[in-house]
């Protein structure tokens, strides 16, 4: 495991997302297009939780979201953002609040 200093880590923009819509990327088996409030602005996320989770077990969850990552396009997709999961037994699980937490808080 390489080290980060703690002023690298403070570049990170992690904020409360709340899941709005969910919906699976047609052509593509493990791929979620999903819409996410952040507060401010709802982002368009791409997620390889197909395999794991449901678009109707999503819509309503809220998530933490690196907010601040370089935009990509997934299968022609844009992707503004990335939800974090650990990965148990080859499974992802999502990181969530204990609590319900208004979306677009701030996570440090």
């Amino acid at each position: 495991m390489s080290l980060v200093k703690f002023e690298e880590f403070q570049k990170l923009d992690l904020r409360i997302g709340k899941i709005v819509a969910a919906e699976r990327v047609q052509r593509a088996r493990k791929l979620l297009l999903l819409k996410v409030d952040l507060g401010s602005e709802v982002r368009t996320l791409v997620a390889g939780l197909a395999e794991h989770y449901s678009p109707e077990q999503l819509v309503g969850k809220e998530v933490v979201v690196v907010a601040n990552l370089e935009p990509r396009v997934i299968m022609g997709l844009r992707s503004e953002g990335m939800l974090l999961a650990a990965v148990a037994d080859g499974r992802p699980v999502l990181i969530v609040p204990e609590s319900e937490v208004p979306p677009g808080t701030k996570v440090s």
